[in-house]
C-alpha cells in the first residue's frame, strides 16, 4: 500500500508541474538583436519586432543589417548598445565609428529619458607630438600625425603643463564617467563607453525579483511587475526532467522490492513446510542393515530442484 501512495505521489506531481506556457502580456515577449548576449525587454522595445506597447517612451532601440543595436538620443544621434543592465537601469552605449571620445565633445542628452552617471571635468590639452609626452595617456582618437590629445582631471596640472610645455589649452569638457571607467590618473583615454542611467520608470525592484515590468492596460497609464514567463518555464522544465529521471528509477526499485519480498516469502513457506515431521524413508544398505533417513535419489533431487532456493516455486 505504501509502494502505491508513492506512485500516486509521484504522477500527481508530474501534473502540478507540467509548464504552463501562458503569453506575455500583450504579447510581449523579450527580443534579441544579432549576437548580443542580453535581451531587449521593457522600458525597450525592437521597433519592427515589438509592439508599441511593450516599450516605454524614449525606449526604442532599432536593430540594423549587421546586427548592431542602436539606441538614437534626440540632439546626440545615434549610438550603438553594448550592454543592458535592468537591475542597475545603466544602458552601456559607445559610437558606432569607433570614436566615443569625439562624441563626448558634443553630447546632449536633454530631450532623452536618459542621464549621465556621476560626471567629471577634464581640460583638453594639445600638445606636439615632438614633446615626449610617453607617461601621460592621450586620447587616440581625437589625436592627429602632428599633436596628441590629452584629457587632464585636474585643473591646475593642466595649467601648468600650458605654462611649462608647449602644450596648449584647446577647451574643457564634462562628461559621464561611471565609477568602473575613473582611471584616477592625471590624464585619462575618453574612448571609452557611455554609461547612461534612467528613473522613471523605475523597475529596479521587479527585475531583482525576476519579473518584466509593463503597462497594466492599454491606457498606458500604470506599470506593474509580471512574472517571467520564460524564467518560469525553464524552472518547469528543469522540475519534469528531475521526475523523469527519478519516476522510472522509484517504479524499478519498487518494483524490485516487492519482487524480493514475495521470494522471502516463498522461501520462508518452503522451509516450514520441509520442516513439519513425517514418516521417514528408509534405504537399506549391502551388509542387510536398515539405515533411517532420505535416500540418496530424493537428496540429489532436492540439490538439483533447489526447492528452497531463493525464486523457487513452492506448490500448494
Amino acid at each position: 500500500m505504501d509502494d502505491l501512495k508513492v506512485l500516486l505521489y509521484l504522477l500527481i506531481l508530474l501534473h502540478v508541474l507540467s509548464p504552463s506556457l501562458a503569453a506575455s502580456p500583450y504579447n510581449c515577449p523579450v527580443s534579441f538583436c544579432g549576437s548580443t548576449a542580453f535581451s531587449i525587454q521593457f522600458p525597450f522595445r525592437e521597433v519592427g519586432q515589438q509592439q508599441d506597447m511593450c516599450g516605454y517612451p524614449g525606449f526604442n532601440l532599432r536593430c540594423d543589417n549587421q546586427g548592431k543595436l542602436l539606441l538614437n538620443l534626440p540632439n546626440s544621434g545615434d549610438f550603438s548598445v553594448r550592454a543592458i543592465d535592468y537591475r542597475s537601469q545603466v544602458i552601456q552605449v559607445y559610437d558606432p565609428s569607433g570614436c566615443s571620445a569625439a562624441r563626448r565633445l558634443t553630447l546632449d542628452l536633454s530631450g532623452s529619458p536618459f542621464w549621465g552617471t556621476p560626471s567629471k571635468n577634464y581640460t583638453l590639452l594639445s600638445c606636439p607630438v615632438e614633446d615626449d609626452m610617453s607617461n601621460h595617456t592621450s586620447v587616440g582618437c581625437i589625436s592627429n600625425s602632428t599633436h596628441s590629445t590629452l584629457a587632464i582631471s585636474s585643473e591646475r596640472f593642466a595649467m601648468t603643463m600650458a605654462n611649462q610645455t608647449a602644450c596648449r589649452i584647446v577647451g574643457s569638457i564634462t562628461t559621464p564617467i561611471a565609477w568602473w571607467q575613473d582611471q584616477r590618473g592625471l590624464t585619462s583615454n575618453l574612448d571609452i563607453d557611455l554609461a547612461l542611467t534612467w528613473d522613471d520608470p523605475n523597475c529596479r525592484e521587479c527585475s531583482t525579483r525576476g519579473g518584466i515590468c509593463g503597462y497594466t492596460n492599454t491606457t498606458k497609464q500604470d506599470i506593474t511587475c509580471f512574472d517571467n514567463t520564460k524564467k518560469g518555464n525553464k524552472h518547469h522544465i528543469i522540475a519534469l526532467v528531475i521526475i523523469a529521471i527519478a519516476l522510472p528509477a522509484t517504479a524499478a526499485s519498487i518494483a524490485l522490492a516487492c519482487y524480493i519480498r514475495r521470494d522471502r516469502r516463498r522461501v520462508a513457506t518452503c522451509v516450514a513446510r520441509n520442516a513439519t515431521p513425517s514418516a521417514p524413508n528408509t534405504t537399506t544398505v549391502s551388509n542387510g542393515e536398515t539405515v533411517i533417513g532420505l535416500d540418496q535419489s530424493t537428496v540429489k533431487s532436492d540439490q538439483k530442484s533447489g526447492m528452497c532456493s531463493p525464486g523457487a516455486r513452492v506448490m500448494n
